[in-house]
């Protein structure tokens, strides 16, 4: 019969997929980090992932996977996991943003490895902290957009469209197209911008403009890799159009 999905043989073996947070090692979940200390293998996401949490882990194996390729990542959580170790897979931020974990967790379940998912702090939030905003304020923005521009592995985005919507709107992966991106907002160039770099890293940068200005201002301030564009009412100093939140009206 076709559309039946064959069952899954369970193993007893088990990978840990753990958000790792922004990059201040004290923004990962307590769930999270206790993995993380006591985990016997570590394999992360390189230079994303702050190594103050892996050197604090007791893993006798830490992997960093830059350069990995999928069959070869997963192979290595398989052959740890089925040799009784405890594996944890360590994402930058939250791996639901982004973080290509259903097609490591789709092979592995194939393969008789049940798989977990501990979430973390995204970049995106510690960008909001960094600026000292809601991403979502009362008579400014209900709604929060995430997306990415178009790129090696996406053919299409919306971001034009999205930018229509009086939303707040966050670029991921696209600070090597700042001056691109912008040029293609259909929102008033004067719609508050802002590029954050490294957000609660010790080398975090905030630059705050307008859709007009804010490549020139990124690009000014060494800006060119790492970093989010947030765009919309909600990054601007002044708030304009806020009202008091209902729960305190």
């Amino acid at each position: 019969m076709t559309g039946i999905k064959k069952s899954r043989r369970k193993t007893g073996a088990k990978v840990w997929f753990v958000g790792a947070g922004p990059g201040d090692p004290g923004l990962i979940t307590v769930k999270g980090q206790d993995l993380v200390n006591t985990a016997d293998v570590l394999i992360y996401a390189g230079s994303l992932v702050n190594p103050v949490l892996v050197d604090a882990s007791k893993a006798t194996v830490k992997q960093d996977s830059w350069g990995m390729h999928l069959d070869e990542m997963v192979d290595a959580l398989e052959k740890h996991a089925k040799a009784g170790k405890k594996v944890v897979r360590l994402h930058s931020g939250d791996p639901a943003l982004y973080g290509a974990i259903v097609e490591q967790m789709e092979r592995l379940e194939d393969r008789g490895i049940e798989t977990e998912v501990v979430p973390g702090v995204s970049s995106l939030f510690a960008a909001a902290a960094a600026l000292r905003t809601q991403l979502t304020l009362r008579g400014v923005s209900e709604s929060v957009i995430v997306t990415r521009p178009a790129g090696k592995t996406l053919a299409k985005d919306q971001i034009a469209e999205f930018s229509r919507l009086d939303s707040t709107l966050v670029i991921f992966l696209g600070t090597e197209k700042l001056e691109e991106i912008t040029a293609r907002l259909e929102c008033d160039n004067k719609t508050p911008a802002a590029v954050v770099y490294h957000a609660s890293w010790p080398d975090q940068k905030v630059v705050r403009g307008t859709v007009a200005d804010i490549a020139a201002k990124a690009r000014a301030a060494g800006i060119e890799h790492t970093a989010l564009l947030l765009i919309g009412g909600v990054v601007g100093t002044e708030k304009e159009g806020h009202v008091t939140s209902y729960l305190y009206s």
